[in-house]
């Protein structure tokens, strides 16, 4: 019993909260510091994935959790932009 709990402990430290996002059939990926340029998306919009900053902070220590959430995995597509390119609620949909 003890190994199985920690397996899943172990497990659920190792997940992060990035969420790719799949619409109409194209896939857009989490992107962070470093991957900016190849992985942003123009037509979507972005939020910064509270969870894997928790986890950031959490780990610090470790370094390389941090780095590689802030770096490759920050922000979440969240949806498509409006007709005038603007996010969030406010946003008129694109015809």
């Amino acid at each position: 019993m003890k190994k199985i709990i920690a397996v899943i402990a172990a497990c659920s430290l190792l997940a992060a909260c990035g969420r790719p996002m799949d619409y109409n059939g194209k896939h857009y990926p989490t992107h962070g510091v470093f991957n900016e340029d190849t992985a942003k998306s123009k037509d979507m919009c972005y939020e910064v994935s509270v969870g894997n900053v928790v986890w950031s902070v959490i780990l610090i220590e470790t370094i390389v959790f941090p780095i590689y959430f802030i770096g490759w995995s920050l922000w979440n597509p969240v949806g498509p932009k409006g007709a005038n390119g603007e996010c969030g609620i406010d946003a008129q949909p694109a015809n």
